[in-house]
């Protein structure tokens, strides 16, 4: 489900913006479909709505906002560059969490792990340097988004509660919208009423257009739901190993369906970055394994 879902989303997601390019726009969307939809949740009892105390929403904020950043920055990219490649940038992710585990939390990261991340690194710059679709905007935004992603996963540690995973996500997501609507409408909105929209209904109609937003953002918030449920259920390394197989399916599929171009460079350079990162993620959980043992022991 979760692969599915992942799938659909970046193929609807990619369509949209071949018709409506407005990346700010369209993720205060997707949070905005999905905070609807908690609260509908929360409004038949499903789940019970668990009670946040102003403590909760101090930890909260720091997750929520980097979790907009790294959105907004992810879709920026799935704008303006072929999704195959902001997915080969986002193989990065690992490598910044590393260097934020040691040169932010000044946890020591053993050399074997650094070792596997040199094939994600060349890899990426593999794929970058012959990437047909390539521009600056759809890659540095691509690295802001694995930045804010590394940094919500320090926040999402320290801000560890007895909460099930179903209301945390609901209540990120709603921080995370109020934090995005300044910035859509500061930077689209003026284009957006002037042009924006006649245009996309001029192309495809008011129904399409609208129900391809409806359930874009449904797509958006269940494959995030599913992901965030799946982690509580499984153990880190199948986890890691999913998210892996993750990009493989979501790269290989939007290559097919919207038959992107890619040179052998970049094809060869994607192989190695996600074969790199399978390596880092084996190494990573076999090392959590070892720990929780020890702690067992």
């Amino acid at each position: 489900m979760w692969y599915l879902l992942n799938v659909i989303f970046n193929i609807l997601n990619k369509k949209i913006y071949n018709y409506f390019p407005y990346p700010y726009f369209v993720s205060v969307i997707h949070l905005f479909v999905g905070v609807v939809y908690c609260l509908v949740s929360w409004g038949v009892g499903l789940p019970k709505r668990a009670p946040i105390d102003s403590n909760l929403l101090k930890l909260l904020i720091p997750v929520a906002i980097c979790h907009g950043i790294g959105h907004i920055m992810s879709n920026v990219s799935f704008a303006a560059v072929a999704v195959s490649f902001t997915h080969t940038i986002k193989a990065l992710e690992p490598f910044f969490n590393a260097a934020a585990s040691q040169f932010v939390l000044g946890q020591q990261i053993p050399l074997t792990l650094w070792l596997s991340l040199a094939p994600v690194v060349l890899g990426v710059s593999m794929a970058s340097l012959t990437e047909l679709s390539f521009n600056w905007t759809g890659f540095i935004s691509a690295m802001i988004s694995n930045i804010s992603f590394t940094y919500r996963s320090i926040y999402s540690k320290k801000a560890m509660t007895d909460m099930d995973s179903t209301n945390l996500y609901a209540y990120i997501s709603i921080i995370a919208l109020i934090f995005c609507i300044p910035p859509a409408i500061i930077l689209e909105g003026p284009t957006l009423v002037k042009t924006g929209f006649s245009d996309a209904i001029a192309k495809v109609g008011l129904t399409k257009f609208i129900s391809d937003l409806f359930w874009v953002g449904m797509f958006y918030h269940l494959y995030n739901q599913i992901a965030t449920n799946t982690l509580e259920r499984v153990a880190p390394l199948t986890h890691a190993v999913g998210n892996v197989l993750k990009r493989v399916f979501v790269i290989g599929f939007t290559i097919l369906v919207f038959g992107n171009k890619i040179s052998t460079q970049t094809g060869i350079g994607t192989v190695i970055a996600i074969a790199g990162v399978a390596i880092y993620s084996y190494i990573k959980a076999q090392m959590e394994e070892e720990k929780r043992k020890g702690k067992a022991a």
